[in-house]
């Protein structure tokens, strides 16, 4: 059902594309920049490898910060101001990384792109809940994803594209390029859909509150672990990537063609979980994904440890590849599920989910992408142990007790 706005709506088509845009900015500046950090660590004197991945690791460390301040600063002010200033933080932090003369300008610099990108990412989402309520948001959605899915498979492609015909300061200029358009169209296009007799006072301790709340709750702050277990070796994943494929098994240039393989199956199973979850529940598919990624990790670790920490590449991205179908299924799950019991503050509960369970996973994920040695052994060991630790939390979480019994996984939601 449309709800009201300050000025004519767009097309559905063009608000998709629109949404779709905003949000595949953060899945741009991630994989676009993989292929190019060794250039970036070899111009601006960096030493150890391992350090590259800091590049990686400091954009998500400001995109956490970002999440939780940005959608209650939106219910205050409105949806465009924010994303007007999400946007502009994020260009003054690709001209910072365009100019950066030393390591820490660059990661400083990237910092500053996490916290922007926050903006639009976070708000986005309340842009579409403004307009459209159930299945038709659901449906929006959808489409908005299935064009959003598409960035990380090809985003390693284009800055591998860019470094063949410039150098690694033009792939910053091509986010500030992006970024500016995306500016444009939504300033010219876009109306307000926070109408002013909606719109509620920020408050600090309101967000404080809400964080209280989630800490406090156990049946949320157990799928926050859950899901923090998911994003640790993910990140390590994503920050060492390069180093993985390029280096470990020497894919030189065909190292987008194997990252974007692997972005797809969690992509296709985002998509099947949308139909699965209306016949099975969220419960029932998180605690199958979960037990079926420890299981699948264990194997690779075996495999692992028989190859003397590197088999063959067609067995690791068997392997990768059913670990991260699993992973599809988990995100959405966890993160719903987290939300459940948070219904009266959705809005700045989302905020604080969401950064809470990136802040707790980032130490574990650099200390995980630091500890890369040119095997596998420990990036599979990790997703072994955070499959372990998924169902844990799961369990404790789904383990309050009601009137005396344990509340088991249930069917539904």
């Amino acid at each position: 059902m449309n709800r009201t706005t300050t000025g004519p709506a767009l097309s559905t088509g063009e608000f998709v594309l629109l949404v779709a845009l905003l949000m595949a900015i953060v899945a741009l500046s991630i994989d676009a920049v993989l292929p190019a950090l060794p250039e970036i660590g070899r111009d601006l004197g960096v030493q150890r490898e391992n350090s590259h991945q800091y590049v990686i690791i400091a954009l998500f460390l400001g995109l956490s910060f970002g999440q939780i301040s940005f959608g209650p600063i939106s219910d205050g002010i409105g949806r465009k101001p924010v994303i007007y200033f999400g946007l502009l933080l994020f260009m003054s932090g690709c001209l910072v990384s365009i100019f950066a003369t030393s390591f820490e300008m660059m990661i400083a610099s990237r910092i500053l792109q996490g916290i922007g990108i926050a903006g639009p990412h976070t708000v986005t989402v309340a842009l579409v809940r403004d307009q459209y309520e159930g299945r038709q948001m659901a449906r929006l959605m959808s489409f908005a994803m299935s064009v959003f899915i598409l960035v990380p498979t090809i985003a390693p492609a284009l800055g591998q594209l860019i470094l063949w015909l410039a150098n690694w300061r033009a792939i910053f200029g091509t986010f500030l390029g992006v970024a500016s358009i995306a500016f444009i169209w939504f300033a010219l296009r876009q109306p307000e859909t926070l109408t002013a007799d909606r719109r509620r006072p920020i408050s600090i301790r309101a967000i404080g509150a809400a964080a209280r709340e989630v800490v406090t709750t156990r049946a949320a702050f157990g799928f926050v672990l859950a899901a923090a277990c998911i994003n640790a070796p993910f990140v390590a994943y994503l920050s060492s990537a390069q180093q993985i494929f390029r280096e470990a098994y020497e894919t030189g240039a065909l190292f987008p063609a194997y990252f974007g393989l692997l972005a797809l199956a969690i992509g296709f199973a985002a998509l099947v979980n949308g139909r699965l979850v209306l016949r099975y529940g969220m419960r029932r598919i998180a605690f199958a994904a979960a037990i079926a990624k420890t299981l699948v990790s264990v194997a690779a670790l075996l495999l692992s440890v028989s190859h003397g920490g590197l088999p063959p590449l067609w067995m690791f991205m068997s392997c990768l590849f059913a670990i991260f179908l699993c992973i599809g299924l988990l995100f959405g799950n966890l993160y719903a599920l987290a939300m459940e019991p948070l219904g009266h503050i959705a809005g700045v509960g989302a905020a604080v989910v969401a950064s809470t369970s990136t802040l707790v996973a980032l130490p574990f994920g650099a200390i995980i992408g630091q500890s890369f040695d040119g095997t596998m052994h420990v990036l599979i060991f990790a997703f072994a142990i955070s499959g372990i630790g998924i169902l844990v939390a799961m369990q404790w979480a789904c383990a309050a007790r009601i009137g005396g019994r344990r509340r088991l996984p249930a069917t539904r939601p």
